[in-house]
């Protein structure tokens, strides 16, 4: 589903502040695959997603998607089949727009928009069961104003928006970081239910090891821009916190530094 190649990329390059945050980087993802990715602090996690929706183009090497080659495409060349979600649940909804007017958006995604009416009555039964599936009572509530609904609501639209249209690729960019322990739980529980009725590919960046360790098939871990180590199956489901940060400490010599991690 998924091949990069030597992928590299700096920032500031020519200047005192350059910083090398991929370093010929390579991963393969097979179709269905779940991969949850954990590291330190400017590990290049989040920069790897960025480089793989096309916000930033690579330095050197090749991402391809599906045998297609896409490392020079633009981000909205790719945004038509990659779904993503993001840290902050106010950047993956509109908050002057209805419920159902941001789902109609995600429905159309890759689509040629023409003038007609918004949304059909055959639209709105799709996105009232797809609204059930979330059992927060929404679909009872399709046109309000997105903006009137709390951080945990946005960030469960917000995933049903990046998936309403089967993607390639989904990338979850800590999309429950910023929500209490107890809605990051239920919108986690969301993106198990959701990835796996749909069998998509994921990629989930994660502060919290724990979380890494249960969800998906696969874990990987960064380190300057590298990936130290990869696990899946038994091998994956028999970790601990404690082995993670054992494996840090083998692969790198030095120990964990990044305490929302560990706390978490």
């Amino acid at each position: 589903m998924l091949r990069i190649t030597d992928l590299c990329k700096s920032f500031n390059v020519g200047t005192i502040n350059e910083k090398k945050v991929l370093d010929h980087l390579d991963l393969t993802l097979e179709e269905g695959d779940f991969v949850t990715v954990i590291g330190g602090n400017g590990a290049g996690k989040s920069t790897l997603l960025n480089m793989i929706a096309g916000v930033y183009l690579s330095d050197c090497g090749t991402i391809t998607l599906e045998g297609k080659d896409v490392t020079r495409l633009p981000e909205h060349a790719r945004a038509k089949f990659l779904g993503r979600v993001f840290q902050d649940p106010m950047k993956g909804t509109a908050a002057n727009m209805q419920i159902q007017e941001n789902l109609a958006l995600a429905y159309r995604r890759g689509k040629k928009r023409g003038l007609r009416w918004g949304i059909t009555e055959e639209e709105k039964k799709i996105y009232q069961e797809s609204l059930k599936q979330l059992e927060l009572g929404l679909e009872e509530r399709m046109t309000s104003k997105v903006g009137l609904l709390s951080g945990g609501q946005r960030q469960a639209i917000t995933l049903l928006m990046a998936t309403l249209k089967k993607p390639k690729l989904l990338l979850l960019d800590e999309h429950t970081a910023a929500l209490d322990p107890k809605t990051a739980a239920k919108v986690l529980d969301l993106t198990k239910q959701i990835v796996e009725k749909n069998n998509l590919t994921a990629v989930m960046v994660t502060h919290n090891m724990k979380d890494a360790i249960q969800i998906g098939n696969r874990l990987i871990m960064m380190h300057n821009g590298k990936i130290i180590y990869d696990v899946r199956g038994e091998e994956k489901e028999a970790l601990k916190v404690a082995d993670l940060l054992q494996k840090f400490e083998q692969a790198t010599g030095g120990e964990f530094a990044n305490d929302r991690m560990i706390l978490a």
